[in-house]
């Protein structure tokens, strides 16, 4: 049976996600505070973790990097603030995806089966398949690192996993669904803007480099890495 834990300073908002999630078979354990979430995760790990943002003591970022320094386990944020700063701090702390406050808990809800019910099946398109180069861009499987003509690229490991599955397609399109369930788990019906998101940081990264390996949109369908100058 998952275990999900869920932060939240809001008693009816903690409550009213633990009720969704146990009809749906799930043992769910239900904290006031990240800190004392992460002091249950360290004696025993859950399968996926919802965390509010903004809570007393440590924030939700805070305890996400916290969790992601020991544990790859899927985190989802909750937060309050609509602003790409906020989407993007979150990220850089390992998060995998967030709802902006209010969100619907049903659709939280379909979002965590899709993740526990990707959990059980194998993922071959994250095994790492040894080293990828595309127009001065490498990807080290070993480190889980990436390089720009030498110079490091620093990923979250959701931002690594995007580029290694464009790096693999070798210019050829990705769809967002696929990026979806390969990156996420999550099946096409599930509403979520996590890869538009996470294509823009990617984006900028590879900007701060200088990178002439960009990745381009596909209207309509997806993305794909292209070789182009920048003058």
């Amino acid at each position: 049976m998952a275990r999900v834990y869920v932060a939240d300073d809001e008693r009816n908002i903690r409550e009213l996600i633990g009720s969704f999630l146990e009809k749906e078979g799930m043992t769910v354990s239900l904290f006031e505070t990240g800190d004392q979430l992460l002091v249950a995760f360290l004696k025993e790990p859950a399968d996926v973790v919802v965390l509010d943002v903004m809570m007393p003591g440590t924030d939700g970022f805070g305890i996400a990097k916290e969790i992601r320094s020991i544990s790859e386990v899927p985190i989802i944020l909750l937060t309050a603030r609509d602003s790409d700063l906020d989407f993007v701090q979150g990220f850089e702390t390992g998060a995998d995806d967030y709802f902006t406050k209010p969100f619907s808990a049903v659709k939280l809800t379909l979002r965590i089966k899709a993740i526990i019910q990707r959990q059980a099946l194998d993922r071959p398109e994250k095994k790492d398949l040894g080293p990828l180069s595309y127009g001065g861009l490498h990807l080290s499987a070993e480190k889980r690192q990436a390089f720009y003509q030498d110079q490091p690229i620093k990923l979250t490991n959701t931002e690594y996993d995007l580029l290694q599955m464009l790096m693999q397609h070798q210019g050829a399109a990705v769809s967002r669904d696929e990026l979806l369930e390969a990156i996420w788990g999550y099946a096409s019906d599930v509403e979520t803007r996590v890869t538009d998101d996470t294509i823009k940081r990617l984006r900028k990264k590879l900007r701060m480099v200088e990178s002439h390996v960009i990745i381009e949109t596909v209207w309509g369908y997806g993305f794909k890495l292209v070789t182009k100058s920048l003058d």
